[in-house]
């Protein structure tokens, strides 16, 4: 028997009737003819849903009818097909891991194919429209787009290559060998990641053109963008880049011993991981110097040597003084900068202005001021208006060579205050190791970066959405 419906009941009112049962030839079950979906395909869908770092969210569950909404109102998303849903039928059993083995690969290679229309969408759609309509130059989409163009045929070499892989029965033996073979070519990722410092910068500042800004806007609210901004998809190649080690660790996880990619997939791995390395170091090393030709001194004593000799950033974003006032704080390799944005001239760089001297980082004290005290006389006054409280912030201070400094500065969140603190650890302890070594060696003998340092430098922007009245 099946129980009346809730909200008929409730609209209907108590009933005492008896409710008659509905005859079994005219039941659900009777009506509609169970649907089975082959062994393979509910293993692969299984395996699938276990791989955890798919990037593609899951279709949202469908909604309630209401107004008809505009065609952009939900991002556009992709089919998630599975290997499984290609294979019609196997002439022999494959084993659970085998296929989940066969998804991951399958997986790769979709990923390829989802890359190039994504690279090719942003030719097509944004550099060649803003080109035509002359909303920026081609010297300025140059800037923005760097070397873009010359990614497509080398992810289209690759998406050949591993085509060409699959067997009769859609299976691939070895992919190891030819990820081995095709990974040098990312080398080309030096280029155009170390070019998106500045590509960043310069887009950032064209938003501020009203025609820029409403062209962008018209291209991200329309469905072909899937909600994402031009940003985004110039993004889209390093975030493939760190995703290779990624999938070929969860391919050798499925590979079971003796098997042809047994000893090749660990070499892959080995080398796409220095290719990240590289592309890394030479990013933070771009973005280093991109930011240092920013800095404007007020005095020649603040152009100390650490600054020049720094080759890479640990982190920078928006801190607030005891005053309240914005400041952003760069953190090189060998010295803490705490500047003031100067206003930014539209045809160029942002520009920022050395506050007080750089702190060296091999001399630098660190002190975590505990959230909930009492702040002193004249602390954050512009910031806490009618708040005795704290949150959030830490002090800096340093004694040796220069004039005593100290300053105390508040993070927007704890996340924030957190990160800083993790870096300036970090490089307090590098720099101060670096010094004792370098006073006990011959100068080839001198400390070398760590390479751990570069991994996701270049994206460590630790910025406060608070905006803060100055005083």
């Amino acid at each position: 028997d099946f129980p009346i419906n809730d909200h008929i009941q409730d609209s209907e009112g108590p009933c005492n009737k008896r409710v008659k049962p509905v005859d079994k030839s005219a039941s659900v079950t009777g009506i509609i003819t169970p649907v089975k979906t082959p062994a393979l395909k509910r293993l692969g869908q299984s395996i699938q849903r276990s791989i955890s770092f798919r990037t593609e969210a899951r279709p949202l569950p469908p909604m309630p009818i209401r107004t008809r909404q505009k065609a952009s109102s939900f991002p556009r998303r992709r089919s998630s097909q599975l290997w499984s849903d290609t294979v019609d039928s196997m002439s022999h059993e494959l084993s659970t891991k085998e296929i989940k083995r066969q998804e991951i690969i399958y997986e790769l290679t979709q990923g390829e194919k989802q890359l190039i229309e994504d690279l090719s969408l942003v030719k097509k759609v944004y550099y060649e429209p803003m080109l035509k309509l002359d909303i920026m130059t081609e010297s300025e989409l140059g800037q923005i787009f760097g070397t873009l163009d010359s990614l497509i045929p080398l992810h289209e070499d690759l998406l050949a290559r591993l085509e060409g892989l699959r067997g009769a029965e859609k299976t691939v033996q070895e992919v190891g060998p030819t990820m081995m073979d095709w990974f040098p070519c990312l080398e080309a990722y030096i280029t155009y990641c170390c070019n998106q410092v500045g590509a960043k910068a310069l887009l950032d500042q064209k938003k501020q053109d009203r025609r820029v800004e409403h062209f962008l806007r018209l291209c991200q609210e329309s469905s072909f963008s899937r909600k994402l901004d031009l940003w985004n998809f110039l993004d889209l190649p390093r975030s493939r880049l760190v995703k290779y080690p990624l999938l070929l660790k969860e391919i050798q996880k499925s590979t079971p011993p003796e098997h042809p990619d047994e000893d090749a997939l660990p070499e892959a791995i080995e080398l796409i991981q220095k290719i990240i390395t590289e592309v890394n170091l030479k990013t933070g090393e771009a973005e280093c110097q991109f930011y240092r030709r920013g800095l404007c001194y007020s005095e020649d004593s603040q152009r100390v040597s650490e600054i020049q000799a720094s080759r890479f950033l640990y982190c920078h974003g928006e801190l607030k003084s005891t005053k309240g006032q914005k400041l952003h704080v760069f953190l090189f390799e060998l010295v803490l900068v705490l500047t003031r944005p100067l206003a930014q001239d539209r045809e160029g760089p942002a520009q920022f202005q050395v506050y007080r001297q750089p702190l060296p980082a091999a001399h630098l004290h660190l002190e975590d001021l505990p959230d909930g005290e009492p702040s002193s006389s004249g602390s954050f006054r512009g910031a806490f208006t009618g708040n005795d409280k704290v949150k959030n912030c830490f002090r800096v201070s340093t004694t040796g060579r220069t004039k005593s400094q100290s300053h105390s500065l508040q993070a927007n969140d704890s996340f924030n205050k957190q990160q800083w603190i993790s870096c300036l650890r970090q490089a307090m302890v590098q720099s101060r190791d670096r010094q004792a070594q370098t006073s006990h060696c011959k100068p080839s003998e001198r400390l070398s970066p760590d390479p751990a340092l570069y991994n996701n430098i270049a994206e460590l922007n630790l910025n406060s959405d608070v905006e803060m009245p100055d005083t």
